[in-house]
């Protein structure tokens, strides 16, 4: 699945989303290959990474990431600095195709309640669940890829911003 043409011939971004690695390495790297497979220009991962190993496999790629409630930033931040990773912790916001993104881990309830109450919020992306949503929170839509560990099927997500749909990917096992 390739990126669609807006008229202008720019082509839509597609938004690869990871979740919950918590140090399956081998299983980010497959993640991300099944993300570049389908072509996603950029990958934000929402965190729970755990491991400088999960890290190197993000590096090299266009990711954004925050921090989740199962790692320790002190020991994390400087080395996904040091990768060139965008990290922005606790959480962050982009705008992609004219759609303002934000993300965080999810166990703040706080601050999803303040991206799901903002109107200039148009999309929420959150982990910690261990599965997959795609839900409206005070039209707000709220996209959670599922995760890399601890679940039942291993999953990923792919955000067309430009066409405003949503496809979950299986990471093999």
């Amino acid at each position: 699945m390739g990126c669609g043409l807006r008229q202008t011939g720019r082509r839509m971004a597609l938004i690869g989303i990871i979740s919950d690695s918590h140090g399956e390495w081998l299983r980010t790297r497959d993640a991300i290959k099944l993300l570049n497979d389908r072509d996603c220009e950029r990958l934000i991962h929402l965190g729970d990474v755990e491991t400088n190993e999960v890290l190197d496999e993000l590096a090299g790629h266009n990711v954004t990431m925050v921090f989740g409630n199962c790692d320790f930033v002190t020991r994390l931040l400087g080395h996904a600095l040091e990768l060139g990773i965008d990290v922005q912790h606790p959480a962050g916001t982009i705008t992609v195709d004219g759609k303002r993104i934000a993300f965080l881990h999810g166990h703040d309830g706080n601050q999803f309640q303040e991206f799901v109450n903002d109107p200039s919020v148009d999309v929420v992306l959150y982990g910690h669940l261990h599965e997959t949503r795609d839900d409206i929170v005070n039209n707000t839509r709220c996209i959670n890829p599922g995760a890399l560990h601890r679940a039942s099927r291993y999953t990923v997500a792919v955000l067309d911003c430009g066409k405003d749909t949503l496809e979950f990917l299986e990471v093999d096992h």
